[in-house]
């Protein structure tokens, strides 16, 4: 194992006291090529180029002397400090720390960055870094080969947005373009880059926030909102229960891309959002695509909204995680599942409609709950009903070997 392991930070500036002591004594240097041009490198030092870090760090553990590991900006911000220090290489590492690649591109755009999400996109976690995108207003994206700002451009498809692209962030290549997402795929990106997305609406934070990225206490508090804060015109299978008892089987969160069909009044998809999640408001009604939009800028919420009929708008729609099918019924539930969602809610009003949209959501191989809801309103002035709904609420959900993404 080695004797002594320094990770050193490089954001293009020149090397502290400590990385050059580090560096002085060093009998093996890990890291991308243009950190082993560096004039402090020992001619006598191992040299090893940093592509897998996996197996770097092997090699850093196998050897007997002083290692030093160079990476960009900030080596324990989603960086190579977490891999170093996994329990099967047993190393205990010192780290000089440089400024962070998101950090440094906030800093050339002029922005502050407590507000932002920050993702990194490798193209197995492109999608989810994309839903971030697409469901919040500011966002750092680290990305990779094959998940970069073209990729980026791509899957945002329809939903613009500012990108900020920052590369080779403090070499002497250093460039930042500033262009709209859908001009993105049209330019060969160099790699490493950051790209800062920007758009919808931004909340202002008097005095600056207390918390990083998204404020969760913006709001009304509660994951539902009183029938009548949307103002009186929720349609069947809308009321404030049955959407609590839907967001509880769906769980929504940052990330996942929820498709809300059928959405009516637009309460579920705005509650949704509301979650963190990225969400596609689909309805064939115009009224209904005007009162989502409409309710999704009072609460602030950023929503893609699809005007068409299910089943067949859906066929382009990006990949959802979790999907709540509010009209179109046993069709609509078919034509979902096939797209293999991790969980799917619906409800029914009759005992055959939830039997079959349950049978349905059995043959394509999903495990299928049934409940029925009962709510009564009361008044509590005299304790005498006022309001009574009955609705049979269907969920399923994929086997865990069927929902990995």
């Amino acid at each position: 194992m080695a004797d002594r392991v320094t990770v050193i930070g490089w954001d293009g500036s020149p090397l502290t006291d400590a990385a050059r002591g580090a560096l002085g004594a060093a009998t093996l240097v890990a890291g991308a090529p243009h950190h082993l041009a560096l004039p402090e490198i020992p001619e006598t030092a191992e040299r090893v180029r940093l592509g897998s870090v996996t197996l770097a760090a092997r090699r850093v553990a196998a050897h007997r002397g002083t290692a030093v590991v160079l990476a960009d900006g900030d080596p324990g911000f989603f960086g190579v400090v977490r891999s170093l220090r996994a329990p099967e290489f047993g190393l205990e590492v010192e780290v000089v720390p440089g400024v962070s690649s998101v950090a440094a591109a906030f800093a050339r755009a002029g922005m502050p960055w407590d507000d932002a999400h920050v993702v990194v996109a490798h193209p197995r976690t492109l999608r989810r870094a994309v839903n971030v995108c697409r469901a919040h207003t500011k966002v750092a994206v680290l990305t990779s080969p094959g998940a970069g700002p073209a990729e980026l451009g791509l899957l945002l498809d329809e939903v613009h947005r500012t990108f900020v692209v920052c590369e080779e962030l403090g070499t002497e290549n250093e460039r930042v373009s500033v262009l709209t997402s859908d001009k993105a795929p049209d330019h060969t990106w160099r790699d490493p880059n950051v790209v800062i997305v920007i758009g919808g609406p931004a909340a202002a934070v008097e005095g600056g926030g207390w918390i990083a990225g998204r404020d969760p206490s913006t709001g009304p508090r509660g994951w539902t909102q009183p029938d009548e804060v949307y103002g009186g015109v929720l349609g069947e299978g809308e009321n404030e229960l049955l959407r609590a008892a839907q967001l509880a089987r769906l769980g929504p969160r940052t990330g996942d891309l929820v498709w809300d069909i059928g959405c009516g009044s637009g309460a579920f998809a705005v509650e949704a959002a509301r979650a963190g999640a990225a969400v596609l408001a689909v309805d064939l009604d115009p009224e209904s695509c005007a009162r989502t939009d409409a309710v999704a800028r009072e609460f602030g919420v950023h929503l893609q909204i699809v005007r068409g009929e299910a089943p067949h708008i859906l066929e382009n729609l990006p990949e959802p995680d979790v999907v709540r099918v509010g009209g179109g019924g046993a069709a609509v539930v078919a034509a979902v599942a096939d797209r293999r969602p991790q969980r799917i809610v619906a409800h029914a009003a009759t005992r055959d409609a939830a039997e079959l949209i349950g049978r349905d959501l059995t043959e394509h191989g999903y495990r299928v709950e049934c409940a029925l809801l009962q709510a009564v309103g009361l008044d509590t002035k005299s304790w005498t009903e006022n309001e009574r709904s009955v609705v049979f609420l269907l969920s399923g959900e994929l086997p865990p070997r069927d929902t990995a993404r």
